[in-house]
């Protein structure tokens, strides 16, 4: 009988031994999936769910500060390529947030503004918020941080488009906004 449980032990120790994960509200997500801004209804772009990074980024330019009732606001222009290889772009006044300091590709620091967006992805509509970069060196306008994703998905890396984008005409919204 000992050697039973020896066995077992081992077989543990060769192949992974977990427990069921517990059920959750979470979507299955690949790495890249579809999804599209509230703004925007229909014209999908790709979305990089990317648990290395912190903060959600959009692609976003000319990015203009400015005063608003005392308080700091946000103009911007989306420049969002589609799935289909379609391009749209939409200027855009938000709240400023915050602005945060990002370490940059060469190392350096670099201020960016921090914005509340809407956005469909899988099958409701969720607030998050947003660092406005310019991405067009990025093979993705949208980047999802771990923030958002924390309490939205489960993602699995080696699938992708196991999502798709269904907000309906009015939109779902998520129970828990994520934010990013």
């Amino acid at each position: 009988m000992r050697w039973l449980t020896g066995i077992a032990g081992l077989l543990c120790l060769s192949a992974p031994c977990a427990a069921a994960p517990a059920a959750t509200n979470k979507v299955m997500a690949g790495w890249l999936e579809p999804g599209y801004l509230a703004e925007l209804p229909g014209h999908k772009v790709k979305l990089k769910l990317d648990t290395g990074a912190k903060t959600s980024s959009i692609d976003a330019r000319n990015v203009a500060v400015f005063t608003r009732d005392g308080k700091p606001w946000v103009r911007f222009e989306l420049v969002l390529k589609g799935i289909r290889g379609d391009t749209k772009t939409i200027t855009l006044e938000r709240p400023r947030l915050r602005t945060v300091l990002i370490k940059e590709h060469d190392g350096r620091p670099g201020k960016r503004s921090v914005v509340k967006l809407a956005f469909c992805f899988s099958d409701r509509l969720h607030h998050a918020e947003f660092t406005l970069v310019d991405r067009t060196e990025f093979n993705y306008p949208v980047l999802l941080g771990r923030r958002f994703l924390a309490g939205v998905a489960v993602i699995d890396p080696q699938q992708t488009y196991l999502t798709q984008p269904d907000c309906g005409d009015t939109g779902k919204t998520a129970a828990k906004p994520g934010i990013s």
